[in-house]
């Protein structure tokens, strides 16, 4: 808040994708405890040492996503509006930030059990300010790296109304024990790079442990659209941004947007 993570995600399944919902099911086991492939190192470059896309050879063959079908468009990441740049917004001073901010590729640190109060708390401030922020842009999660908070702090609603702020959900320090082999495919985005979209891979299921505002452990499994927003902010929280996960033909496609953000941004980005 998918950045924190702003994203948004156009529901479309691949037809590799659908193919495979037909396909005989392997004889290997349908689940590991292994790196997930949305986490999954990926290789540096050289020269900036920065992380560098997924080719289609080695990620797209090597892995299968997530996410049911929906029979109408959803943009993920965003509500069925398009997400927008609220600018100035009241109650908070975050922004989302643009790439390549070097806040975006920063490591996110690990928040402390004993600031976690609950209520009152400077975390709880944190996190209430970025439904602000998520909510001003149309989005449905947001990750703290994306507004300037090198923190390992997440809020999402995948619903993407405030309204309905019973399904609003804050993970502290979030990990992914278990995830699953199938993967799926979707089009997502992220506010961190407008106007830019690309089909991204990821997990059809996960397994996390998180805290939440009062220090309490959580154990979840996320399915389907949950799933997905939680990976798109999980990878904010590493550093880890969409366009890493696109394939060589996706990044092609963005890297004209890219070169003009990394123009008008100047010198000291993280690419």
């Amino acid at each position: 808040m998918t950045s924190l993570a702003l994203m948004s995600i156009v529901r479309t399944t691949s037809r590799a994708s659908v193919a495979s919902a037909f396909a005989p099911a392997p004889s290997i086991s349908r689940f590991s405890t292994s790196i997930p492939p949305s986490i999954a190192l990926r290789p540096r470059h050289p020269c900036t040492n920065n992380a560098r896309p997924f080719s289609s050879r080695s990620y797209d063959e090597s892995i299968p996503i997530l996410s049911p079908v929906r029979s109408q468009s959803t943009t993920l990441f965003s509500t069925t509006e398009e997400e927008i740049d609220p600018g100035v917004i009241e109650g908070t001073d975050l922004v989302v930030l643009k790439y390549p901010h070097p806040a975006l590729r920063a490591p996110n640190d690990e928040i402390p059990v004993e600031e976690l109060t609950g209520p009152g708390s400077e975390i709880s401030r944190i996190a209430k300010e970025m439904f602000l922020v998520m909510y001003a842009t149309n989005g449905v999660g947001l990750a703290a790296p994306q507004v300037g908070i090198n923190k390992r702090l997440m809020v999402y609603n995948e619903s993407g109304d405030r309204k309905k702020w019973m399904q609003e959900v804050v993970m502290v320090n979030p990990k992914i024990v278990e995830f699953s082999t199938a993967t799926d495919v979707e089009n997502e985005g992220c506010l961190s790079f407008p106007d830019m979209r690309g089909n991204v891979e990821r997990s059809k299921w996960i397994k996390v442990e998180a805290l939440n505002l009062k220090g309490k452990k959580i154990k979840k499994k996320f399915t389907g659209w949950e799933a997905r927003i939680f990976q798109h902010e999980y990878d904010h929280l590493d550093g880890v941004v969409y366009v890493d996960r696109l394939t060589e033909e996706g990044r092609n496609e963005v890297q004209p947007k890219l070169d003009e953000l990394v123009a008008k941004f100047g010198e000291g980005g993280a690419l």
